[in-house]
């Protein structure tokens, strides 16, 4: 498979799961892999559980030894940790909850919900079965004007009912 196609295969996946899958699927220890590109296991542990990034030389190092492409796995730390930025600042874009009734949410623990990062799945929803008075609640909310609305609406279907 391409590195392209990989990437796109495991775009969000922390490299540290690839490379234990690698381990299960080649069936090797840790500490064996370790010896054998010459990194200290605690290190490459670290990485595997995801307390740890990758450096160059240990994706070069990883990516011979498993036979990827050059590069692949330091592309894939560098798409995950580009992911889990974007998801900070969309967890940073909003503050506090909106004024909505936790019903709309059966399915899910209100409390739990992160508004910023959850931002269309939350519209979505508000725009399905909430009332008027909610609708306007998610623009003021998410400082969306009915324009704004208007578009959530027609990729998703659902029927403002706003005035």
């Amino acid at each position: 498979m391409k590195t392209e196609n990989l990437i796109k295969a495991y775009k969000g996946i922390p490299p540290g799961k690839v490379i234990a899958q690698q381990i299960k699927k080649r069936q090797i220890t840790q500490r064996g892999l370790a010896e054998y590109i010459d990194e200290h296991n605690q290190t490459l542990n670290a990485i595997i559980k995801g307390r740890r990034n990758m450096t160059v030389e240990m994706a070069v190092k990883l990516d011979n030894y498993f036979g990827f492409e050059s590069g692949f796995l330091y592309m894939l730390q560098s798409s995950y940790d580009v992911e889990q930025h974007l998801k900070r600042i969309a967890s940073k874009s909003v503050s506090g909850i909106p004024n909505i009734r936790r019903v709309l949410f059966w399915d899910i623990d209100f409390d739990k919900i992160n508004w910023g990062l959850r931002k269309k799945f939350v519209i979505s929803r508000v725009l399905e079965r909430g009332s008027d008075e909610e609708v306007r609640e998610i623009a003021r909310f998410y400082n969306l004007s009915v324009d704004e609305l208007e578009q959530y609406r027609n990729r998703n279907t659902y029927k403002i009912r706003y005035k």
